[in-house]
């Protein structure tokens, strides 16, 4: 068993009300390394100026985590199946709507992963889709969520 942990730091501003829902809702991340993360809610949740839209919400952080996920997964199935990737880039987007409960979720992560090989060997379409598949289907993050997630990204090959 793994464990995995985040401190979530706020604060209520001086003068503040709360009561009155007038209160900022920007908010930090920690992380055991040392990383500390700027977050707030979605300006889309909550307006400005209640809301830091520089910061990161936890909506874009599930689909970055979903994302990153899924790369690390790929990297380490096309190293093991001997291909060389030079450059793995993706633009993720997550869409929120109502799910079948009728409760706001994000019901949908699209990977857009735009994938560089190089080496002795290329992939050809169908080996760069099996790869995919795999990387989903060892991906801790996808084997957590509900929402669906799909993978329409890019392939080239540069010969060595």
């Amino acid at each position: 068993m793994s464990e995995y942990s985040a401190d979530i730091i706020w604060h209520r501003g001086a003068g503040e009300v709360f009561v009155d829902s007038r209160y900022s809702r920007a908010h930090e991340w920690r992380f055991d390394g040392g990383v500390v993360v700027p977050a707030s809610s979605a300006v889309a949740s909550v307006p400005l100026p209640y809301s830091k839209s520089e910061n990161v919400d936890p909506e874009e952080a599930l689909v970055a985590a979903a994302a990153s996920c899924h790369m690390l997964s790929f990297l380490y199935v096309a190293a093991r199946s001997r291909f060389i990737v030079d450059a793995y880039e993706d633009h993720a987007l997550g869409t929120m709507t109502a799910d079948e409960r009728g409760r706001k979720s994000i019901t949908r992560i699209v990977l857009n992963p735009k994938v560089r090989f190089s080496g002795p060997r290329s992939p050809d379409a169908a080996a760069v889709e099996r790869m995919h598949q795999e990387a989903h289907e060892q991906c801790y993050i996808a084997n957590s969520l509900r929402s669906e997630i799909a993978v329409v990204g890019e392939w080239r090959y540069t010969p060595a």
